[in-house]
């Protein structure tokens, strides 16, 4: 923790000058992410190490200045598109140009590489969408049907879809087996800037110039998400490597966001202007963004940045392995996986005779591409770079390395940290973060929470309480009643589920002042001043948590209580998870082994809560558990082995072990808390009576 205080969580890398004019596009290499290619006005396209600030390779030939970038899956290749029409594929590790591809009217926009083949799908103003054969050096099919200039493309991950988005607000999907549209998305109201797929699931992500994000499910042709982003069009979205979270490249900021249901589960401020392009390695998000000649690199360390509320399940079946649980709690299980071909060949619609010989000029004579050759040049401005990088070594292994080591982070300055966090506490664009996060760091902002509601048994579940809740420690300017210099060893302060008196507002404020203090008592202003602090933040907290139950709801009547609390604990909400919690507590017939085995971690964090209606709930699904579970656990883990194979008996064995194993590390904390004094000692003490028989288990 001390380390993760004293770095910062995004940093600017480097700044450097990367052309004689204007820089106009940037890619990076998404395989190491060590790989920046920059295309200029002055008709250059400049290779850099991202680290460095010596340009590598400058390759020429364009004739136009250069519009778009795209580096091949193994990082061997790349290949610009030029504001004329034209596109010129490089060569990296021999240095040279490989071929020119004609055949475009206008500027080229987006790029592409298919996945497994030498397929290269290029969009163009012209609003036609072309697919290449690099090594036949022609155009093998030309995809028409968006009425206005295409702005990006994109190969699905098994290499059979290709998506494109336009100007014309649409979003198109096309088979290439067919060489036809699939579908067609019209949800957008604005240009769509963007579009990407999901790395795994049947689901594609498109971003808008009317500051949206779309997502859209491929099996079932529906939008099953809407994201909005900040002030500024959509312009660079990427996800996960892993797919469990969508980042978006906001300006001065990245954009963290999760879908089913839609949620913003991060922001972090970076200062990189309107980022250009965006890419993950060693947990860390590299992006680049260029003003003028310039171009610099930032990087995002993501292991500090909230990037899934799926991330407490996956833990849960990492660890004891009970259930067959989907990966990513958001639908993930209910949508198709793309399937990768075992084999590089890939069959697309091609083009006709006649097609292939128009007067486009997309096939060349040998003669005309060598004179092209001719013109065209690979400097090396850094040669040992250039050797490092590019040269093979016995075809065995490549620089950058597929797992190199992360940028070290920066230390933090002091003063910004300290003005971070008060930011942090004064702005609350999202409160399921807010929420979803325990107060660990002093700040002066007292920071509000909202409390479960508590189900007493038998009745319907009441309104929600909304409490204020001090930061801890609690600042100085509003000391709370208990608080002594003389002890500085305290038991951490309960926050107890019935008082007369709010959290954060000192009652002596609002008393009349003795007569030494007479100057520093309250107007009527400032003391209605005071109370309403924070309201508006309450209002949001309080809507948010409304839509979250809904959401929680909704699950639970389509399918089942288990599905429900997932979710629940999909979105990070300690306060939500009790809510449910106190609805079952009261309906044991609800509960079952599976049950068991994900609510268990929760008591976990409930039984170590500040809040007593937290510590309340965890308790009373503790006893549940054991009076209800602990036989059939205990017997099951006693058993004797069985003759062959019993599929069924072996799930139970595996959840009967993972609940014993939790079950045993909440033992301990039962008894460290029953050691207190008090009354929350006196009802830990019963539960440690009660968890006695974990003592002679195995």
């Amino acid at each position: 923790m001390a380390a993760a205080s004293t770095t910062k969580i995004s940093w600017r890398l480097q700044e450097f000058e990367a052309h004689s004019r204007t820089v106009s596009c940037l890619a990076l290499a998404k395989s190491s992410g060590r790989l920046l290619a920059t295309g200029g006005e002055d008709c250059r396209v400049n290779i850099w190490a991202v680290s460095k600030a010596n340009c590598i390779m400058s390759l020429t030939g364009h004739k136009n200045p250069v519009e778009c970038l795209q580096f091949n899956m193994s990082e061997e290749q790349v290949v610009a598109g030029s504001q004329s029409g034209s596109i010129r594929v490089w060569d990296l590790e021999a240095a040279k140009s490989l071929h020119t591809l004609m055949g475009h009217k206008a500027n080229i926009t987006s790029l592409s590489f298919h996945p497994f083949t030498n397929f290269l799908a290029s969009a163009s103003m012209d609003t036609n969408i072309k697919l290449w054969d690099i090594r036949r050096r022609g155009c093998v099919f030309k995809y028409k049907g968006h009425t206005q200039p295409v702005r990006s493309v994109a190969f699905s991950p098994d290499g059979k879809w290709l998506a494109s988005a336009g100007e014309d607000c649409t979003v198109k999907l096309w088979d290439l087996n067919q060489g036809k549209t699939i579908t067609e998305f019209r949800a957008h109201t604005a240009a769509v800037n963007i579009v990407q797929f999901h790395p795994n699931e049947y689901l594609l992500a498109s971003g808008s110039s009317d500051r949206r994000i779309k997502l859209w499910d491929l099996e079932k042709f529906t939008m099953i998400g809407s994201l909005e982003g900040d002030a500024s069009p959509v312009r660079c979205i990427l996800f996960s490597p892993d797919g469990s979270c969508l980042y978006n490249g906001a300006t001065d900021s990245l954009r963290v966001f999760g879908w089913e249901p839609d949620r913003c589960f991060d922001v972090v401020p970076v200062g990189w202007g309107k980022v250009s392009d965006l890419t993950v390695c060693n947990q860390q998000l590299i992006g680049v963004s260029h003003q003028l000649s310039s171009v610099s690199s930032y990087v995002v360390d993501l292991k500090r940045v909230k990037n899934s509320g799926g991330s407490v399940i996956r833990g849960i079946i990492q660890d004891n392995q009970p259930l067959t649980e989907p990966k990513d709690p958001k639908g993930a299980a209910l949508r198709r996986n793309y399937e990768r071909p075992t084999t590089s060949s890939q069959r697309v619609k091609q083009c006709s005779d006649a097609d292939r010989r128009s007067p486009e000029g997309e096939r060349r004579s040998p003669s005309e591409d060598e004179a092209d050759e001719k013109l065209s040049s690979a400097e090396i401005h850094n040669a040992e770079d250039y050797k490092e990088i590019f040269q093979p070594k016995n075809a065995i292994s490549r620089t950058p390395p597929r797992m190199s080591e992360p940028f070290p982070a920066p230390p933090e300055d002091e003063s910004v940290l300290a003005i971070a966090r008060q930011l942090k506490d004064m702005i609350v664009p999202f409160p399921e973060k807010q929420q979803a996060q325990p107060p660990p760091l002093a700040t002066s902002t007292p920071v509000q929470r909202v409390e479960p509601t508590v189900v007493s048994s038998g009745k319907r579940p009441a309104p929600p309480a909304v409490v204020p809740v001090p930061s801890d420690p609690p600042s100085s300017s509003q000391p709370p009643a208990q608080a002594s210099p003389a002890k500085p060893k305290q038991q951490p302060k309960i926050i107890l589920s019935s008082r007369n008196e709010p959290i954060g507002l000192n009652v002596a404020d609002f008393l009349p002042s003795p007569a030494n203090h007479r100057a520093a008592a309250l107007t009527d202003e400032e003391a209605l001043s005071q109370i309403k602090k924070g309201h508006d933040t309450m209002c949001v907290m309080l809507s948010s948590r409304h839509k979250n139950l809904q959401t929680v709801r909704a699950v639970w009547v389509r399918e089942d209580v288990k599905r429900a609390l997932d979710t629940a604990i999909a979105m990070n909400d300690l306060s939500i998870v009790v809510d449910i919690l106190n609805i079952i507590n009261v309906q044991p017939s609800l509960w079952k082994l599976d049950l068991c085995t994900t609510v268990l971690p929760q008591i976990d964090k409930l039984l170590q809560s500040k809040y007593e209606s937290y510590m309340q709930t965890g308790s009373t699904s503790l006893k549940l558990i054991m009076k209800h579970f602990w036989m059939l656990i205990s017997d099951t883990l006693k058993a004797s082995p069985s003759v062959g194979v019993d599929i069924t008996r072996e799930e139970r064995h595996q959840k009967c072990r993972a609940c014993c194993k939790h079950l045993k590390n909440l033992s301990n904390i039962v008894k460290n808390k029953a050691a207190q004094v008090g009354r929350h000692g006196s009802a830990f003490k019963e539960l440690q009576l009660l968890m006695a028989p974990l003592d002679d288990t195995l």
